[in-house]
């Protein structure tokens, strides 16, 4: 086989239920899930940190297990339920939260 071009990956759509709404992503093979999300949703509250799936930043739930998606491959992902951290807006736990990082200054680097 002699030296030619090296093939492009083939885009395909993978549709998800995201935060209670389906959507289709269209990705490479390689794209992960932190990136779709990012780039084609616009949730940019799955942070991306180490991309090594060693912080946590990028942490969502899949399917209701704590996953992280700076390692997960959005193909893999295909009819799965993701819930990101603007999933949460309405949990009143998380409300309490949000209410006590803003009156006591604290950081929101995305590790918790």
């Amino acid at each position: 086989m002699g030296g030619g071009a090296i093939p492009l990956l083939k885009e395909r759509a993978v549709t998800l239920s995201v935060n209670g709404a389906e959507h289709t992503l269209l990705v490479e093979p390689r794209t992960h899930l932190a990136d779709g999300l990012r780039e084609q949703l616009n949730l940019t509250g799955t942070r991306l940190g180490c991309e090594q799936g060693v912080c946590g930043a990028c942490t969502v739930l899949i399917d209701g297990v704590p996953q992280r998606s700076c390692i997960a491959y959005a193909v893999d992902c295909e009819g799965s339920r993701i819930t990101t951290i603007e999933g949460f807006d309405a949990d009143e736990t998380m409300a309490t939260l949000r209410e006590a990082f803003s009156a006591h200054h604290a950081l929101q680097c995305g590790f918790c």
